[in-house]
């Protein structure tokens, strides 16, 4: 297996044992794919939750430029509620886990069809 093989089994771990959801793996290895570089990077490849900057990075790159949504106070709450799914204990929240389930919770899968 590759390092990205590797990494994306680690998400796919982590949604379903943190996150108690089933992941769709095809989405996810795109999601993974859609990160580029980054998942290499120890810093890049998690988000850190209580970094305003890191989720104003997350809710202007990720939501509004990848996903096409209109800012609002609505991605505000998904990103607050990702990270709640993900649990604020949780010291590594993955990128690509955190990425997956916003693009599920604004079911916007077909970004990466």
């Amino acid at each position: 297996m590759s390092k990205r093989d590797d990494l994306i089994a680690k998400y796919a771990d982590d949604l379903k044992n943190k996150c108690g959801m089933t992941p769709d793996m095809d989405l996810l290895t795109k999601v993974t794919i859609g990160c580029g570089p980054s998942i290499y990077n120890a810093d890049a490849a998690t988000v850190s939750g209580s970094d305003e900057s890191e989720l104003a990075t997350v809710k202007n790159n990720f939501l509004v430029k990848k996903l096409g949504l209109s800012d609002g106070p609505e991605l505000d709450s998904a990103i607050a509620s990702v990270l709640e799914t993900y649990g604020k204990s949780n010291r590594n929240k993955y990128r690509a886990v955190v990425y997956y389930m916003l693009t599920k919770h604004f079911k916007k899968e077909s970004v990466y069809n």
